[in-house]
């Protein structure tokens, strides 16, 4: 948990945190965006400083020798973020993360929100801020979109679970491309009643519905591993076709993959790969 230029306390997860420190020496760029500070040379390698606070649309920090950045990765990148007083680590089960409360609008910044000590601790959604100062392609090269698989692809069904709109979005404009039919959920507890609703729609098994889910790790009220776990204990669902999708570092879910029974890991956000995987479902399915 940590605050940015006022009182509300923010946070996001510690799995994704590298390390805490103060202020290095600071190098500006030329033509960088307006919440990127500047780079520090930390470790071997440059590092971008992002203002979060200016990031979110919050007054800028004002930044010395004394502030503090944190140091992420996220995507298979890091950066490291200026914040203003660092408070803790807390632990909290998933059940405790509740979603952004409804009627907040699409343009906020909280991927979910916590209570502790009677006061709401904001989740900020980090994909959002990164996909904003630097924007993923979705493209795909031509050897993917083959029109043999494109015809194959089209109209099948898939069910993705995250709790990021971006990753939502960036997400679909592959499945899209593909000619895939997307349900979306944005939790655990919500991407679990969906596909029960699927379920009791079909006739026959649910694979012969739903070519894969994708789902992320982290989210409220039930995260990726948990609804996996559901998902293998339900007579309908357990022979689902599952895979990870996730900005935690890959060792780490690798070892989780196996435990709770998902049948493949996925870096966040590899457009290629995330097609060629649905490439090869469709062949294995066939």
């Amino acid at each position: 948990m940590f605050q940015l230029a006022g009182r509300q306390k923010f946070a996001i997860n510690v799995f994704k945190v590298q390390e805490v420190l103060t202020l290095p020496q600071l190098t500006l760029m030329p033509h960088r965006n307006k919440a990127v500070i500047g780079v520090v040379y930390l470790r071997g390698r440059s590092l971008p400083v992002i203002d979060l606070s200016l990031a979110i649309g919050m007054r800028p920090i004002q930044h010395d020798e004394n502030s503090t950045i944190i140091v992420t990765e996220y995507n298979s990148t890091v950066q490291a973020f200026l914040v203003g007083a660092v408070d803790r680590i807390v632990n909290l089960n998933w059940e405790q993360i509740k979603p952004p409360p409804s009627g907040t609008g699409h343009h906020h910044y909280l991927t979910a929100i916590t209570q502790l000590e009677e006061k709401i601790i904001e989740i900020i959604d980090v994909e959002k801020v990164l996909s904003e100062i630097s924007p993923l392609s979705t493209e795909l090269p031509d050897h993917i979109l083959e029109d043999d698989f494109v015809n194959k692809a089209h109209g099948k069904e898939i069910v993705m679970v995250d709790d990021s709109s971006t990753a939502h979005a960036q997400a679909k404009a592959i499945f899209t491309k593909l000619g895939l039919t997307v349900h979306q959920a944005m939790d655990g507890e919500a991407g679990l009643q969906l596909l029960r609703q699927l379920a009791s729609e079909q006739e026959g098994p649910i694979t012969d519905r739903i070519l894969l889910l994708v789902t992320d790790a982290e989210m409220p009220r039930m995260d990726g591993y948990r609804l996996t776990t559901e998902i293998r204990a339900d007579d309908k669902l357990k022979d689902l076709y599952i895979v990870l999708h996730t900005s935690l570092s890959g060792a780490f879910n690798e070892a989780m993959v196996e435990k709770v029974g998902c049948n493949q890991f996925l870096s966040k956000f590899k457009p290629e790969e995330l097609a060629q995987l649905i490439k090869d479902r469709i062949e294995q399915s066939a």
